[in-house]
């Protein structure tokens, strides 16, 4: 029965659309013509009850007096009085018709008060019978036959919008499968390598998977076993999904994506069903690729993030997934791409050989990579001649390939807007910007004294920059509203260094103070803008004490916990430790801090001079950027004893009695 079902719906996917279209047409067109039967046989059925109505206490004093002269039974109506002879009431209960006229009455409920009425009329009267026969059996049709009409019609024509994805009526018969929307591209994606630029080194590891899927058949004449599956992790936007579709683009392969959420129900074995479905179809389709976007939300670690055992959904939903990555032969010419943004917690039973046996990490693309994703993005767009992609990918580090398309779009989106023929490097700029710290927030107007205290914050920062040796890469301060902030300070980070000093991190704690500090000496006091400067701060500090093992007073150990620890289901950002070492961890933050404080109060304060020409300048021109901005840093020096960070042991706490 259920091979039958399947070749029944099989051949219904398969039809024409016309001959689809025209079944539904006629069985739309029978339902509403039943319809309209089954509401006017209920008119019809209706009762007919001519003239005016008696009681039944009136008909029995009208047959006791002897008054009714003809009457006549209707099988399925009423009873109906055709004439009344002339008489009084009589004494009864009710005023009783005069004469003449048409009435009717109900039969009563009880079939003995009915036969006794029927017995006193026919002494007095003439009495007859009407069989309504064809309303009898209209009845019956009314009442089981038009229903059932209605419900098979109506299932039938269910039936045909589910085979046709007919919305959420499909849910109910695909709910343990991804659908019609997940049976892949039957032809290649357009995306190959030549539209992938930053990520020359994944390239290289999957070019071996793009001959695999060309020719299976090689790999297994040697003896060689292909990837089963490819793993890319990295930050987002740095295209891991593009990448996936530029291996099926290369490979000229069937390409089929899903989201790992989508394996996910809250039914206990619904996940399963609709990994075995998906990979039914894979098979059918080979060779093929399979792309699991989010890998975590399906093949998160077991035992962890609230897992309630093994029948949790996401453990079965994982197990079968596991399962079907074995299955694969070496001619299958099969491959599974999974994308995640958090490797750390996936579980490892899915990252051994012979599952996800390929780690491909896509990172964010360095200074060469910048500049190759600039130029793909705008190979299409009229760029000015003078645009410098080498320096604007110099103005973008840390940027992903989603965040360089983004700069191009928005510059393409200011060009449009001020009406020029090319996009031109200052919109670039402004573009990068809008990307950075959001569009400009031109209904706000910032009074008198705010515009100076914005000033004088961001020209502290630049000038606690400079003085630790970071003024080349402060290209640009503003007091232009942006975003939640009222000014910025644009500080070059170098993107590809990955490995830091103690003195380089806290040279970033100095510069965060670099604004209050200003503030404090030039206008007297602090305000509410340095709160993101004390947030980063305090953040930088713990991961200086408690992550890096950076702190004498602490030593070498790590205090923080992993952020996978964390994110399966850990309740505290610590790892299990004493009070004492609790404390001595929190005195070690606050020295760091109050440190990082002194010195950057002492920066500024032996650069007032500069300090206050850069905010008569900043006041007149809003924005300070390029030779302008450098000739201001040009004179900024550090106080003697200001170089380096000053190594203390934090107080050690003693335990109360």
């Amino acid at each position: 029965m259920q091979r039958l079902r399947l070749r029944v719906a099989h051949g219904w996917g398969n039809r024409p659309d016309w001959a689809r279209n025209t079944v539904v047409l006629v069985l739309t067109g029978s339902l509403v013509a039943l319809l309209l039967a089954f509401g006017l046989s209920l008119v019809y059925l209706s009762p007919d009850r001519p003239g005016k109505e008696l009681t039944l206490s009136q008909l029995r004093a009208l047959s006791d007096q002897g008054r009714v002269e003809s009457a006549a039974l209707r099988d399925e109506d009423a009873i109906v009085v055709t004439k009344v002879r002339p008489g009084a009431d009589g004494g009864a209960t009710e005023r009783l018709p005069a004469a003449g006229g048409t009435y009717h009455t109900a039969y009563p409920a009880d079939g003995t008060v009915t036969a006794d009425l029927t017995e006193k009329l026919g002494d007095s009267a003439s009495v007859r019978v009407e069989r309504q026969d064809f309303k009898a059996g209209l009845r019956i049709v009314t009442t089981f036959l038009l229903p059932l009409m209605i419900l098979a019609n109506l299932f039938a024509l269910a039936f045909l919008l589910m085979r046709s994805g007919g919305g959420a009526l499909s849910d109910i018969e695909t709910f343990g499968t991804l659908g019609k929307g997940r049976k892949g591209q039957a032809t290649p994606p357009a995306v190959t390598f030549a539209d992938v630029a930053g990520a020359d080194e994944a390239i290289i590891e999957l070019q071996e998977v793009v001959d695999y899927l060309k020719d299976p058949s090689r790999y297994a004449s040697i003896g060689a076993v292909p990837p089963k599956g490819v793993l890319l992790f990295g930050p987002p936007g740095c295209g891991k999904t593009l990448i996936a579709r530029a291996v099926a683009g290369e490979a000229g392969v069937a390409f089929f994506n899903v989201a790992g959420a989508e394996f996910v129900e809250s039914l206990v074995g619904v996940g399963a069903a609709r990994v075995r479905d998906l990979f039914a179809k894979v098979r059918d389709a080979s060779p093929a690729i399979v792309f699991i976007d989010e890998l975590d939300a399906a093949a998160r670690r077991r035992g962890g993030g609230g897992s309630s055992g093994g029948s949790d959904e996401r453990e079965q939903t994982l197990n079968q997934l596991l399962v079907e990555i074995d299955g694969f032969d070496v001619q299958s010419g099969l491959v599974v791409i999974g994308a995640t943004n958090r490797p750390d917690i996936l579980d490892p039973a899915i990252l051994r050989p012979g599952r996800f046996d390929r780690h491909v990490t896509v990172d964010q693309p360095d200074h060469e990579g910048r500049k190759k994703i600039l130029q793909l993005h705008a190979r299409r767009k009229p760029m000015a001649a003078d645009v410098d992609f080498d320096g604007l990918a110099r103005t973008t580090p840390g940027f992903t390939g989603a965040d360089l398309a983004n700069v191009i779009n928005e510059a393409a989106l200011l060009t449009v807007r001020d009406k020029r023929p090319t996009i031109e490097p200052d919109l670039l700029g402004e573009a990068v910007e809008r990307v950075l710290h959001g569009p400009q927030r031109r209904g706000r107007v910032l009074s008198p004294a705010e515009r100076e205290r914005a000033a004088v914050h961001e020209s502290g920062h630049a000038i606690v920059a400079a003085a630790v040796g970071r003024g080349a890469d402060v290209n640009r301060i503003s007091i232009l509203t942006r975003g939640r902030g009222l000014g910025l300070t644009s500080v070059r980070l170098d993107s590809d260094s990955v490995l830091f000093t103690r003195d380089d991190l806290f040279d970033q704690l100095v510069v965060s103070f670099g604004g209050v500090a200003a503030e404090e000496l030039a206008l007297g006091q602090g305000s509410t803008g340095a709160e993101q400067d004390f947030e980063h701060a305090t953040w930088l500090a713990r991961e200086i004490a408690g992550r890096y093992g950076m702190s004498e007073a602490l030593g070498r150990v790590r205090i923080l916990a992993h952020d996978a620890d964390e994110f399966l289901g850990a309740t505290l950002g610590l790892n299990q430790m004493s009070e004492r070492l609790h404390e001595q961890f929190d005195a070690e933050v606050r020295l760091l801090l109050d440190e990082a404080e002194v010195r950057g109060k002492a920066i500024v304060e032996y650069n007032r001079t500069v300090l206050d020409a850069m905010v008569t300048t900043l006041l007149d021109s809003e924005t300070l950027e390029g030779p302008a901005l450098q000739a201001h840093l040009a004179p900024v020096a550090k106080p003697n004893g200001a170089s380096k960070p000053r190594r203390r042991r934090a107080t050690p706490v003693k335990e109360s009695n």
